[in-house]
């Protein structure tokens, strides 16, 4: 699941902050890491200058995976960044993308940067975006995988996650929450318009129940790994209630498929996946359900 990881590069610091993770995961698993740069069109007289810049990263990213079984190796493309990312990524068999979410741009007020964004909405394998800061916080830190939220709703779609994160756990110590967050109505259409109606008590609390009963379930896949399991279920707007139980733990990882049971009529991702991405501060992966591309 981690044999070749692809990182993106565009020169920047922001981008290069996603280096410990890639490190983590590289050291753990023996992986490939190909690290690419893209020189747009406009920019092709700066190619020989890229090629400088990612040899050297190359040669760093070695110094700091030497005794591992893990390899690395350059390339420079030509063209559109996020189209050349993802035609590199389903053309060379990578299993993994990691990429800062923000780069020679600069930190904006939006949740992603432009390619990290292009990248996100037409992705076809997993992705981890790690969330850059600005650099007076200090430099990019390893432990992403200290501490793993997976969000899920009962669905095969939204479990779509699991594998990836037992993989983690197998090699890793880690935390992981599982989380299923109960509504606690429903939006109903009607001749006025969209209504919401509530639950009952009772309704609601057989929700509560099945949910227990469901991530208890899920716990048992854990079983045999290094992580610590807990599980946790919630009433409320889902979205929401994700986002602030990410916030109330220490930075950590963010875990979800691209849908649940919201299907893929409206979003490209489903809502709740979609509200979470633009809303959370915490870096995610994202693994995109069958029938995603």
């Amino acid at each position: 699941m981690y044999e070749r990881i692809l990182v993106p590069l565009d020169g920047s610091k922001l981008a290069e902050q996603v280096f410990p993770m890639v490190v983590e995961l590289a050291k753990t698993f023996g992986s490939e890491v190909v690290l690419v740069e893209v020189c747009e069109p406009e920019e092709s007289e700066y190619g020989q200058t890229c090629q400088l810049y990612i040899n050297n990263e190359a040669e760093q990213l070695r110094k700091r995976l030497t005794g591992s079984a893990a390899n690395v190796k350059t390339v420079v493309l030509s063209g559109k960044a996020a189209e050349q990312i993802l035609n590199y990524a389903e053309k060379n068999s990578v299993s993994l993308i990691a990429i800062s979410s923000h780069g020679r741009s600069g930190i904006a007020p939006w949740s992603l940067g432009g390619t990290a964004n292009k990248v996100l909405q037409r992705v076809g394998i997993p992705l981890i975006v790690v969330r850059a800061k600005e650099m007076t916080e200090g430099p990019a830190k390893a432990g992403l995988f200290n501490h793993v939220l997976i969000p899920l709703d009962g669905s095969e779609r939204s479990a779509t996650v699991l594998p990836y994160v037992t993989e983690l756990a197998k090699k890793l110590k880690c935390e992981v929450t599982l989380l299923q967050v109960v509504e606690p109505g429903k939006h109903v259409h009607t001749i006025g318009g969209l209504d919401y109606i509530p639950y009952k008590d009772r309704d609601i609390n057989s929700a509560k129940a099945n949910a227990q009963r469901y991530l208890d379930e899920i716990s048992s896949k854990f079983t045999g790994t290094k992580a610590i399991v807990k599980a946790e279920v919630r009433i409320g707007d889902s979205a929401r209630e994700i986002t602030r139980l990410a916030a109330e733990t220490v930075p950590g990882l963010i875990a979800m498929s691209s849908h649940g049971h919201s299907g893929f009529e409206f979003w490209p991702h489903g809502s709740v996946t979609d509200k979470i991405l633009q809303t959370s501060k915490q870096s995610f992966m994202f693994v995109p359900s069958l029938g995603h591309r």
